[in-house]
């Protein structure tokens, strides 16, 4: 059985912080930090171990926090000296996060040194919140530092929807001012940094798709293989989605001329069991085409209604008068991330975006499984 995640922060992380401040503070009451932390720290979650040895810097470290703050910063790693790394500097995420604010720049600088050792993307978020004019210009300052972990931090720590992080409702509302940062990022020599940058375009594209297609379109002009990379990625909810511009800006225009067929193997599907169909394309013009082929299943609801969820397919060319088949196999089976109901299901082949044909087919129920439906989910 794999380790529980909470134990990537224990007893262990508490005796090497009070080390680490120990020797960067000499008045700090090693025995008491401890014994403040080890009677509870077992007991919590990975979140609550880091946030109690947080919330014990702040009762066993001076109150200025810009004292505080010197005193962790010297708890990092440095040429001369070892240094806290890893999971041991969540806490200081979440103290800085708790206790810096009103003092941005020292909190940022500590926060920017931190960001090498583990991420600090979760704690610049509060200061982006509250005082975001100001965080920004500090953090555009960081495009051009030679860390790539620095870098990285200006591009994900500032993404509006970060995942598992507070929302920015601002940035989420306007997300103009983040838009000079990413372009200063799009040709970072690290990959690392470069997806960073693709999928806050894709945070805001969630958003303001017009936005993020009119981004793209601008820089796609003479971009490199990785820039290219990085501007697909980025569009990739708009094109799952098929906006028009999106599509059109990595050449999958509408198609007027490309005629499809699709046929089920049989309209009746057994759960847990698979959808057989076959898609049959046809070029009826005189160029050649590319076609972005995905489809849609459209699952029914508890009430009755239809969901869609769009699937990727496969981008493929066609000759002038060119026909090919595609051939598919979609599973249903049980898991844990859908609900799925017995009952009319449809399927949609949609072409560079736009939906061109479809069918309906019914999903029965599952052995020893009443009309409540079965949790599963699609291959």
């Amino acid at each position: 059985m794999a380790e529980p995640l909470k134990h990537l922060i224990g007893p262990h992380t508490a005796r090497d912080t009070a080390d680490a401040v120990a020797r960067a503070w000499g008045p700090f009451d090693h025995a008491a930090f401890i014994a403040d932390i080890l009677p509870v720290i077992e007991g919590l979650e990975l979140m609550q171990r880091g946030q109690s040895i947080a919330d014990a810097l702040h009762r066993h470290l001076p109150a200025d926090f810009e004292q505080a703050g010197r005193i962790l910063h010297g708890c990092l790693p440095a040429p001369d000296r070892a240094g806290l790394s890893g999971w041991a500097l969540l806490s200081f995420n979440q103290y800085v996060a708790a206790h810096g604010r009103g003092h941005l720049e020292t909190a940022l600088d500590l926060l920017k040194a931190l960001t090498p050792h583990f991420t600090a993307e979760f704690g610049i978020r509060p200061f982006l919140a509250e005082e975001q004019d100001a965080a920004l210009a500090i953090i555009a300052g960081w495009v051009t530092d030679p860390n790539h972990h620095v870098r990285r931090l200006a591009s994900e720590g500032t993404r509006p929807r970060l995942p598992w992080a507070m929302r920015l409702p601002a940035l989420v509302k306007d997300p103009t001012p983040l838009l000079p940062i990413l372009e200063s990022l799009i040709d970072d020599p690290e990959d690392y940094v470069r997806r960073s940058v693709a999928n806050s375009l894709n945070d805001i594209a969630k958003d303001h798709p017009d936005l993020v297609a009119d981004f793209v379109e601008r820089h796609a002009q003479g971009a490199s293989k990785d820039r290219l990379w990085l501007l697909k990625h980025a569009s990739r909810t708009l094109i799952k989605k098929g906006h028009g511009k999106a599509l059109a800006n990595f050449g999958f225009a509408p198609l007027d001329d490309v005629s499809v067929t699709l046929t089920l193997e049989t309209q009746q599907i057994d759960f847990p069991g698979e959808l057989a169909f076959e898609v049959l394309l046809s070029n009826t013009d005189k160029d050649m085409r590319t076609v972005l082929v995905d489809y849609a299943i459209h699952h029914q609801k508890k009430d009755g209604s239809l969901s869609p969820k769009v699937f990727k397919g496969k981008s493929l060319p066609l000759k002038p008068g060119e026909s090919v088949t595609i051939v598919k196999r979609h599973a249903f089976r049980p898991i844990t991330t859908r609900v799925y109901y017995p009952g009319r299901h449809r399927l949609e082949i949609m072409l560079n975006g736009v939906v061109q044909t479809g069918a309906d087919f019914d999903l029965g129920a599952s052995e020893g499984r009443d009309d409540q439906g079965q949790r599963a989910s699609p291959a």
